[in-house]
């Protein structure tokens, strides 16, 4: 288990220098530098803003402000930042530009509040998705844009992402593929796979625990926590799929699968340790390499994974889908996460990506070292 984002916590303002943005780079890189003292490799520093509209004064400042984060993060040690989610229909407008403008940005859309889906603002981001695609000829630009339900805020993962609270602050999101198949290997029964999972994350993630607490005394700066979902690999041998076929259900996507991922995120839940973000299990199709292989074989389908994301996960993530997808068909699809984050009041996200030109049963061609190709989903 090593460290996939230590994402820090950053409040923006009209004024925010360049002096300011060193000083929270420098105390994100020192958070790096301590878990690499302690022999953990750590693969990413990430910054995350407050929700972008409580800083968007004027389009003229805002889009000031966006080149200076642009300048600073590619001078700096940080590989990403957040701008965190809007709903504000003139800020909507924007964002096309935003993600062309400055490429180490994320931003995201929040589509409902805890018991109302905004409808509008839906119809308006499964517009977004398909002009978003068209900023590249791959459609690579919405990995850096999704459509939140019911965020949680300081999660460390990307693209969902942003900061609440006082700044600065941190949180760890963990690399942790591994443990489950090491986990899941030799186990005959749900209840000791569960044990299992619960004993190994255990005794890894506490150390991590001790070390960012220690780290919060000792530079005054807030802990959120550890997000411990199960993360992808592009490892065949740390896949998702293959650490779930080690129980003996046979293959992913067949009878079982969501029985599993119930029990991952359920196991999750009993570890004592702080925690952060999803707590769950993701399933994003184009950075696992069991994920995108099961894709090709047509072993599930966008509705199977939303139905999987019911007792876990973070949605539908990194979805290859055709070019020429139906506006009406996108808004369909996240209409149907709206509902289900709704009804079991769970935060899920959308990471849609339509393919210019490429149809359903084509494959990607991504050149991006954590992805995997594989073939473009049908809805």
């Amino acid at each position: 288990m090593n460290i996939r984002t230590i994402t820090t916590g950053c409040n923006l303002t009209p004024s925010f220098t360049r002096e300011a943005y060193e000083q929270h780079a420098t105390l994100a890189c020192s958070v790096k530098d301590h878990f690499q003292d302690q022999g953990y490799h750590v693969q990413t520093v990430r910054l995350a803003t407050q929700p972008w509209g409580r800083y968007f004064h004027s389009e003229q400042q805002f889009f000031s402000l966006l080149d200076d984060l642009e300048k600073w993060t590619q001078s700096s040690d940080i590989d990403y930042v957040s701008i965190g989610p809007t709903s504000e229909p003139d800020h909507l407008l924007l964002i096309p530009r935003i993600l062309e403008q400055a490429p180490h940005c994320f931003c995201t859309v929040s589509l409902c509040t805890k018991n109302q889906i905004d409808y509008e603002t839906t119809r308006h981001v499964a517009s977004l998705f398909k002009q978003i695609s068209l900023l590249d000829k791959q459609g690579f630009t919405n990995l850096r844009f999704a459509a939140l339900c019911n965020p949680r805020p300081n999660t460390p993962f990307f693209p969902t992402a942003f900061n609440m609270g006082p700044s600065p602050s941190f949180g760890l999101g963990m690399e942790n593929s591994d443990l489950l198949t090491q986990a899941f290997q030799g186990t005959t029964t749900l209840d000791d796979a569960s044990q299992r999972l619960h004993d190994l994350f255990s005794e890894h993630l506490q150390p991590f625990e001790h070390e960012a607490q220690i780290l919060s005394q000792k530079d005054h700066i807030r802990y959120h926590g550890i997000d411990p979902s199960i993360c992808p690999s592009n490892d065949p041998q740390q896949s998702i799929v293959t650490a779930f076929e080690h129980l003996g259900f046979g293959s992913f996507g067949g009878p079982g699968t969501l029985a599993v991922a119930r029990m991952i995120t359920e196991t999750f839940q009993t570890l004592k340790i702080t925690q952060c973000g999803y707590s769950g299990l993701m399933l994003p199709v184009l950075e696992d390499y069991g994920l995108a292989q099961k894709n090709m074989e047509g072993a599930f389908t966008v509705q199977d994974l939303l139905l999987y994301s019911s007792v876990c996960g973070t949605g539908l993530d990194t979805i290859p889908l055709p070019g020429d997808i139906p506006e009406e068909t996108l808004y369909a699809l996240l209409l149907d996460i709206a509902s289900l984050s709704v009804k079991l009041q769970k935060p899920l996200s959308a990471r849609l990506m339509p393919i210019p030109g490429k149809k359903a049963g084509e494959m990607t061609t991504f050149d991006f070292e954590y992805f995997v190709n594989s073939t473009i989903m049908n809805v």
